[in-house]
């Protein structure tokens, strides 16, 4: 009929097919009044039950926590990751999902003599086309334990590797996910067969260690952590920090412990990028933290987990530049995903340890990483009316990872050492790997390949008991760093909004070539103030700035690459 309505639209978005028009959960529309993931699941929040889910008479049951997000993939949309769908519109971990994890981690205490060998197969079964036999144990999967899942469960996800390096390669931009924020999942294990007390504690035990290294999609990255486990970790720091907290899709502000993980893997890439040719980079990468490239997708070597010990979500600024923020103190782990040789886990055991202070020492992690934190080190700049928030500010809770016997005249030695040292295992991991080194190949055409070539760093120790005078370089990022009246006329005295500094051009966002970092000295009150520049040879601004440094001596010493 002309006048009847459009059925087609009182249709809910969960049963809807994923194309243009009807409905794209993925699809982040930048200034959207309403993303259709957000629709989809406030419609389907709606319709569950308030009550979980309750397993059956003879069940057994056990609730661990997730330290951030946990996310499965239902795979019932095509390109949407969204949970599956259980008992009451509940989302749910399947069973089969379980009982494969249970048998991986029974199968690995078996070979190393934690179990008695035939556990496993009496367990789980034999799965054997000639001879298959069903295991004692049925596996229920798991449901969250209370309505609390319903929060937050738009995720974001924001590639940006490319990007950040300078790989001169298009990348597609943010998309959206489904997942569940820091919930508590109650899992369910029963048997066919009557077990004992301390057989039942065995096959939990099995559990846990089912558990240790994550559990759902995403796990490298930090989602599905058990917030208790300690599985296979290769290296442990306790770190805190401040900065601009990412935005959800509602612009709420949520810390995502992913940033350690995309920075270090920057870095991994920064610092292969400059001792062998891109394509070996690359591949190397994908081979540590996984990915996808010319050879199909890799699993990587390491996950990673953050345990939160301390965190605060605030608001900074006003108007339209009001934005969520973060304090956070907590356990950063790395996790080994597979078994390897030992001589190349104790290189990796090194690896990660470097990357990690190779990026705590010149940058930092997450949004404005490259940048000192303004409102400990430049508070003025706030007074001048409103402004965006600027940088971030990390440092270590213990002193077992920090740089030791800094002081005013050994910083430039000690600091030059360690980045060669990070050089140096990078080598080892390279060639364990069976790639090849050598000084002609690196990733000429990346904007941040770390080679003698394309990065110097330049430092000084500073002190003050006045926080706006702690830095010398914060203001040259806003202005002249030379009067007038210098040896260089005026309009090349500064470095502000240059190629060199990046920023906003014709609405999109242009990335520096300059990293400024405040690296606190233990409880001194002293900071090593550290200038990492890639130097750009099409322009000036760099040439000038460099000189400036060289030939004013504000302090800062050439410390990388040394004898140059």
């Amino acid at each position: 009929m002309p006048n009847s309505p459009n059925i087609a639209n009182n249709v809910p978005l969960m049963y809807r097919a994923q194309v243009e028009g009807r409905c794209q959960i993925q699809r982040l529309i930048p200034k959207a009044p309403e993303q259709d993931a957000e629709r989809w699941a406030d419609e389907w929040v709606h319709h569950a039950t308030p009550q979980a889910p309750e397993f059956g008479a003879g069940v057994q049951t056990r609730t661990c926590a997730i330290s951030w997000r946990f996310i499965t993939n239902s795979g019932q949309d095509d390109g949407v990751i969204r949970p599956v769908i259980g008992a009451r519109g509940w989302p749910f971990y399947p069973g089969s999902s379980m009982k494969g994890l249970f048998r991986q981690a029974a199968e690995r205490m078996e070979k190393a003599r934690e179990l008695e060998s035939g556990v496993c197969n009496r367990l789980c079964g034999i799965e054997s086309q000639r001879d298959p036999s069903p295991g004692i144990l049925r596996f229920h999967g798991g449901y969250p334990a209370n309505i609390s899942w319903t929060k937050k469960l738009v995720d974001i996800v924001h590639p940006q590797q490319p990007w950040q390096v300078g790989i001169p390669e298009k990348k597609g931009g943010a998309f959206i996910q489904i997942s569940l924020y820091k919930p508590k999942l109650k899992f369910g294990i029963s048997s066919i067969e009557t077990l004992t007390e301390t057989e039942w504690e065995q096959v939990w035990q099995i559990w846990a260690a089912s558990l240790s290294m994550g559990i759902g999609c995403r796990v490298s990255a930090g989602y599905g952590q058990h917030s208790q486990s300690d599985g296979n970790v290769l290296y442990k720091a306790n770190l805190g920090g401040q900065g601009q907290a990412p935005k959800l899709v509602n612009s709420q502000g949520e810390f995502r412990p992913n940033i350690f993980r995309a920075s270090i893997r920057g870095h991994a890439l920064r610092i292969f990028g400059g001792l062998t040719d891109a394509r070996t980079a690359q591949k190397l990468v994908n081979n540590l933290f996984g990915g996808i490239g010319r050879d199909g997708a890799t699993v990587g070597l390491l996950s990673i987990a953050f345990r939160e010990t301390q965190l605060e979500i605030q608001d900074f600024g006003q108007d339209e530049y009001n934005q969520p923020t973060y304090e956070v103190k907590g356990e950063l782990l790395w996790k080994l995903t597979r078994k390897i040789p030992n001589s190349d886990k104790q290189i990796l055991v090194k690896l990660i340890q470097a990357l990690n202070r190779f990026a705590m020492i010149l940058g930092g992690f997450g949004k404005s990483w490259r940048r000192a934190d303004h409102r400990l080190f430049y508070p003025d700049y706030y007074q001048r009316g409103h402004k965006p928030l600027i940088g971030c500010h990390w440092y270590w809770l213990s002193q077992t990872h920090h740089l030791h016997s800094v002081t005013t005249t050994t910083f430039c030695d000690e600091v030059s050492q360690f980045v060669q040292e990070v050089r140096n295992v990078a080598v080892e991991w390279i060639e364990s790997q069976n790639f090849v080194v050598s000084p002609g190949r690196y990733a000429h055409n990346w904007r941040e390949a770390w080679h003698p070539k394309k990065v110097e760093v330049w430092g000084r120790f500073a002190t003050s008991t006045d926080r706006n005078e702690v830095s010398k370089a914060i203001k040259w990022f806003h202005g002249s760093y030379l009067n007038t009246g210098s040896y260089l006329p005026k309009e090349k005295c500064s470095i502000h909004q240059s190629s060199l500094t990046g920023g906003y051009r014709s609405n999109r966002m242009d990335v520096g070539r300059i990293w400024h970092r405040l690296y606190p000295i233990l409880d001194s009150g002293s900071f090593l103030e550290l200038l990492t520049i890639f130097p750009e040879s099409s322009s000036d601004v760099s040439d000038y700035f460099l000189g400036f440094l060289d030939k004013t001596q504000q302090d800062f010493q050439k410390i990388w690459p040394p004898g140059d």
